[in-house]
């Protein structure tokens, strides 16, 4: 017959004081656990919402980057020219020349130093292409003009990015005549001016970092693909979904924190099973004569393996729960770090998915099982006869 489980949690109510320190310890644990995680789940949702389902994105071959990517200005003439890239109103050729270039600019006063930002040059048709993009406060940049819209991280973590303000670059200063919402992407933490000024300033005349365009819906975007395969004069070039784009752009940083945030947690962990495993093993100790009674009883040495081992799995998962609750409050910060693949700050939230809960409540249980398995053990395995007289 099996051991009733309010044994279980009477027995963890009585010792109320090693309880809570253990269900703490695991909860620590499973937050770091869950932070690491959300950081690498943030960035990766950052940085996929960046990209759009309906638009491609054409870069150098083996460019990793928008940053490292170089287009001729003949091979941006080709892909205009290019059947099924979608038109305007006005019959021109849905695509966007655009330029990427690193500035610095130093943190507000809440912060000291400079960081790395992303400043793009774009076109009209840049803006059509990315309706995401919202203009919160002032005005859109005067096309031919020095003037510049900054994301909405850039306007709150850096010093002199209000509107109105004039920030220094490419040998001459530039006025921010507005500040834009692009829904938490990593547009947010990028400054968009007028290509054809920003090329200029960069020494970027007769190239381009990378071209956005969009299909007419006649087309899929694997016919599309294959037939710009085709086309010599673009051997040089590769031309991606936007979105994929952005997802590749998010794998190395996810998998850096990932794999860095896991090892450091796997220490802590050891930590917590060792606290566990202490707790367990007292109350092995402490419960000797009942352990006795109740295989006087005629409780199988089964049925006391699983009371405890249940016990220590009831304090991990308690604990995995506190922790995740407490882990799931991150979602209202906002951190910043270099994007390997820009160089430039790239700012993100935290973020909570389903695969994160049901990970961490695994990791939580694990270290139960881990923790009580050894004390689970010796109860089962305690002679009758002498815990009887452990009295």
């Amino acid at each position: 017959m099996k051991i009733p489980i309010k044994y279980t949690i009477r027995n963890m109510w009585t010792r109320r004081l090693t309880t809570a320190l253990t269900v703490v310890g695991i909860a620590m644990v499973v937050f770091v656990f869950a932070a690491v995680l959300m950081m690498a789940y943030g960035i990766q949702r950052t940085l996929i919402e960046t990209g759009s389902e309906d638009n491609i994105i054409f870069l150098r071959k083996a460019a990793t980057s928008e940053i490292t990517s170089i287009i001729q200005m003949d091979q941006a003439n080709i892909i205009a020219t290019l059947p099924n890239v979608a038109k305007t109103a006005n019959g021109k050729p849905l695509f966007s020349k655009e330029i990427i270039a690193i500035i610095n600019l130093p943190y507000s006063k809440k912060a000291n130093g400079f960081g790395n930002i992303s400043i793009r040059g774009i076109t009209l048709e840049g803006m059509q292409l990315r309706p995401q993009v919202k203009l919160v406060q002032g005005r859109m940049f005067q096309w031919g003009t020095r003037e510049v819209i900054v994301g909405a991280t850039i306007h709150q973590r850096f010093l002199g990015t209000g509107v109105g303000e004039k920030i220094k670059f490419g040998g001459d200063e530039w006025t921010i005549v507005g500040w834009f919402d692009a829904g938490g992407s990593g547009f947010d933490s990028e400054v968009w001016g007028d290509e054809i000024q920003l090329a200029q300033a960069f020494g970027y005349t007769g190239a381009y970092s990378s071209i956005l365009a969009r299909l007419d819906k006649q087309i899929s975007y694997s016919d599309f693909k294959s037939e710009f395969e085709k086309d010599m004069r673009l051997q040089t070039l590769d031309v991606k979904r936007e979105k994929v784009f952005y997802a590749e752009q998010s794998e190395d940083m996810a998998m850096f924190i990932r794999i860095l945030g896991i090892a450091v947690t796997i220490i802590f962990s050891l930590g917590a099973m060792i606290g566990a495993m202490i707790t367990m093993y007292a109350a092995v100790s402490n419960r000797t004569v009942e352990i006795g009674t109740l295989r006087a009883l005629g409780f199988r040495r089964r049925n006391v393996l699983a009371a405890f081992l249940i016990e220590s799995l009831m304090l991990s998962l308690t604990g995995g729960l506190f922790g995740l609750i407490l882990a799931s409050f991150l979602q209202f910060f906002k951190i910043s770090m270099i994007n390997f693949g820009s160089f430039a700050e790239l700012a993100f939230n935290f973020s909570l998915s389903p695969s994160i809960i049901i990970n961490s409540i695994i990791f939580s249980l694990l270290m139960g099982i881990v923790g009580g398995f050894l004390p689970s053990i010796r109860a089962s395995r305690l002679n009758i006869v002498n815990a009887l007289r452990a009295s």
